[in-house]
C-alpha cells in the first residue's frame, strides 16, 4: 500500500525566540526538518512526503529536499491558519489508497523503528497514535479545587499519528472546531475510533531553546 507522510512545519517558532522558524533551526549543523525526513525514509525508501510550510519558507524547504535528492517524491504545500487547516491542505491531496503518517516536523529524533510500527499497526487497525506514560505527578483542576490522578493512566501523546487514508479523509471533511487539538480528535469526531501505540520518550518536540539541548545530547548519544 501507498505510504505518505503529511510532515507539519507551518509554525513561526515564535516560543523558541528565533528569527527563523523552529523547524529551520541547525541541530549538529542540519536543519531539525533534515533529521525528520530523513527518519521517514530510512524506514520507506518509496514513501511520499507532503511538506507543509509557511508561505514565505517554500523556497527554502524546496532547497532542502533538493539538498537530499528528494525533490522527485516531495510536495510542498502551503500551511493554514491552524494545524487543522494545514493538515487538511495536505490531506486534500491523497487521491489513492494509503497508509497516512501526519507527524511534527520538529519530532527531528522519531526512529524508523517507530515509523515501522505505526504502519504495522495501522494495516491491522486503522490507525495508530504514539503514546507514552505520564512520569509526573499530575493534577486535576475544578474551579477553586484540585485533585491528585494516577499518572499511570495518564498518556502523553505524540506523532506520527497514522490512519489509513480511507478514515482519514472524511474525517478532514468536517467543519474546524476549536477543540481539534491533533488528528486523533478530528477522527474521533467523525465517529472512528483511535488506537494507541507504545511511543518513544526521545521523540521530544522542540518548542523552547532549551529542547535543543536536550537534543543535542540524544543525537550525540546516537551517534556514539
Amino acid at each position: 500500500m501507498q505510504k505518505i507522510a503529511i510532515i507539519t512545519a507551518g509554525g513561526s517558532g515564535a516560543r523558541m525566540g528565533s528569527p527563523i522558524p523552529k523547524q529551520f533551526l541547525l541541530l549538529n549543523e542540519k536543519p531539525l526538518l533534515w533529521y525528520t525526513i530523513r527518519a521517514f525514509l530510512e524506514a520507506y525508501h518509496d514513501i511520499s512526503i507532503l511538506l507543509v510550510l509557511p508561505k514565505d519558507y517554500l523556497s527554502a524547504g524546496q532547497e532542502l529536499v533538493n539538498e537530499m535528492g528528494i525533490a522527485h517524491q516531495t510536495t510542498l504545500v502551503v500551511g493554514g491558519s491552524t494545524r487543522f487547516h494545514s493538515v487538511q491542505n495536505g490531506v486534500q491531496l491523497i487521491k489513492n489508497n494509503a497508509v497516512v503518517f501526519v507527524h511534527d516536523g520538529v519530532r527531528c529524533l522519531i526512529t524508523p523503528h517507530l515509523i515501522i510500527r505505526c504502519f504495522e499497526q495501522t494495516i491491522e487497525k486503522g490507525s495508530a497514535i504514539p503514546a507514552v506514560t505520564c512520569t509526573d505527578s499530575v493534577r486535576i483542576i475544578n474551579n477553586q479545587s484540585h485533585s491528585a490522578i494516577n499518572r499511570d493512566q495518564v498518556k502523553i501523546i505524540q506523532t506520527p499519528q497514522t490512519f489509513l487514508s480511507s478514515i482519514l479523509i472524511p474525517a478532514f471533511n468536517q467543519p474546524y472546531q476549536s477543540d481539534f487539538t491533533d488528528e486523533a480528535t478530528v477522527v474521533e469526531a467523525s465517529g472512528e475510533s483511535v488506537h494507541l501505540i507504545d511511543g518513544e520518550y526521545s521523540n521530544i518536540k522542540i518548542t523552547r531553546p532549551a529542547d535543543l539541548l536536550v537534543a543535542n545530547a540524544i543525537l550525540a548519544e546516537r551517534i556514539k
